[in-house]
């Protein structure tokens, strides 16, 4: 009975042999259970025969030979799937930004066509209240001179009036 076993797991061998040998030469999918399946042996035999899952691992990691089409590992699938992750955080990231520029501009669009906002022309519209404002000073500085002008006049005229009033009557 043992020597039935022992020729029982040396056929199983070989049938995993061969379809490792295979799936290296096709550019197959090398995984435990593909092999498992292309050989018809439980994936339990596998892992109870530690030199043959090392191959296994060993022939899914190899690098791909020329002619030969690249086999995907679970490594692999991993890997693209971290980079598409990061790639998706990034994209979420950028379209938020991009959202927020968007409505920024919207609301301002909207603010000035509704009237509510400043005008467009809030630059010229300043440099005419400035003109306006140094008038405005120039007219004061003209009338703060003819209010002088006119105290001056009114006190020569008081003083002229007083010493008309206060001269003896001799005219008279």
């Amino acid at each position: 009975m043992i020597d039935g076993r022992k020729a029982d797991s040396a056929r199983r061998r070989e049938r995993v042999l061969k379809a490792l040998d295979t799936a290296l030469k096709t550019g197959g999918d090398i995984t435990v259970s593909g092999l498992a399946r292309a050989a018809r042996v439980d994936r339990t035999f596998l892992y109870r025969h530690r030199d043959l899952l090392e191959r296994v691992h060993a022939a899914a990691s190899t690098p791909v030979e020329d002619g030969r089409v690249a086999a995907v590992s679970r490594v692999s699938l991993q890997t693209d799937l971290a980079n598409a992750l990061d790639r998706n955080k990034r994209l979420t990231t950028r379209v938020r930004q991009l959202e927020k520029r968007l409505s920024s501009q919207l609301g301002e669009s909207v603010w000035s066509e509704s009237g509510l906002g400043a005008p467009v022309d809030i630059d010229q519209l300043q440099r005419r209240i400035t003109l306006l404002e140094q008038d405005l000073v120039d007219k004061r500085g003209e009338l703060d001179e003819r209010t002088e002008e006119l105290d001056a006049a009114r006190a020569a005229n008081r003083e002229l009036t007083r010493a008309l009033n206060h001269s003896p009557q001799e005219a008279r």
